[in-house]
């Protein structure tokens, strides 16, 4: 080979390993990405949420839905916060059906925004701040904390159908539940650790109002609920009354973020029926349920991972999307 011929081909890998370099480093989110130019993000961002959570206790399991809920359409891209808009093309998916008169948090989201943007103008995305969002709001509320990945961009676009299709609903069987989660490149012991987030918040009564008088048309109890948790339930959410009663998904700690979801999932004490169906005392399922259960540090560290794979949802990088200055509405 002549001297030219090697110098050629060692330029060539140089400038082919910096390529792969800067590709795999754009194609990744990291937690230093607003080091300078938004360095103090998280303070902001957790600040505003303790100020939200003074007048609404249940603020936090909100903004943590609201993250879930947009990962699983089209991914972390703030595409759930846009608003209907004719002259942009936009059909909300707030009006979808898991987030019509249910997905709630987006005034504080928005309150955030305006905070952020003062003092970072035109730097930080509305899909990083309901990343920032969702980790604040689960420390606050004692469960653990973790370095939020960032770097994403926020949508042009939104996806109603998609929000239709793609997010898990409570009502459905575990295989569908399964399918939605492997999807999006989440596996079994994710679906089981994210459900865990049902540890704190509120769900209505026509959530789950079939499970305590007609269950699957037999006109009878789901048999997997509890007969004192039944009776609760009966008082709190009568046959003939309002769908939109709110009921705590945990009765005893209702908006502290620990691993006693899992303990009532043992004792048939599940709100949801999706998520009863997590624990039948045999299986893969519930053998992490158990094991959450027995030491809640392994069920935080587990959704953590859960939640950093979660947010990593096929985001918008680089020069995709955009920053929006307000996230009810494209620039």
């Amino acid at each position: 080979m002549t001297s030219f011929s090697s110098n050629f081909l060692a330029i060539f890998c140089i400038v082919l390993l910096v390529f792969i370099f800067f590709s795999k480093s754009n194609a990744q989110l990291n937690s230093n990405f607003y080091s300078t130019t938004c360095p103090n993000v998280s303070n902001i961002i957790q600040n505003a949420i303790i100020k939200a959570l003074q007048s609404d206790a249940r603020i936090g399991a909100s903004l943590l839905r609201l993250h879930f809920h947009d990962c699983f359409v089209n991914g972390c891209d703030a595409s759930v916060l846009l608003d209907n808009n004719a002259t942009t093309n936009i059909i909300s998916e707030k009006d979808a059906r898991p987030n019509a008169n249910s997905l709630r948090g987006f005034n504080v989201v928005d309150n955030i925004k305006v905070v952020v943007e003062n003092s970072c103008p035109g730097v930080v995305s509305c899909a990083d701040i309901l990343a920032l969002a969702a980790q604040s709001s689960v420390s606050l509320a004692g469960g653990p904390s973790w370095n939020v990945l960032l770097g994403r961009r926020d949508s042009k676009t939104a996806n109603q159908k998609g929000a239709n299709t793609s997010i898990p609903s409570p009502i459905e069987s575990i295989n569908n539940i399964i399918a939605k989660f492997s999807a999006v490149g989440l596996n079994t012991t994710d679906l089981v650790a994210l459900s865990g987030a049902h540890t704190f918040g509120r769900a209505q009564c026509g959530l789950f109002r079939e499970r305590l008088y007609n269950f699957s048309g037999t006109g009878k109890p789901d048999p997997t609920l509890s007969t004192t948790y039944l009776a609760k339930l009966m008082q709190i959410c009568p046959q003939n009354g309002s769908f939109t009663t709110l009921v705590n998904l945990d009765l005893t700690t209702q908006d502290k973020f620990d691993n006693n979801y899992f303990t009532n999932l043992q004792n048939q004490n599940g709100l949801l029926q999706s998520d009863q169906k997590l624990f039948s005392g045999i299986g893969a399922f519930s053998n992490i349920v158990n094991t959450f259960r027995r030491d809640q540090n392994v069920f935080f560290q587990n959704f953590v991972v859960s939640m950093i794979k979660m947010g990593n949802i096929r985001p918008l990088i680089g020069t995709n999307g955009e920053i929006r200055s307000d996230c009810k509405r494209v620039n």
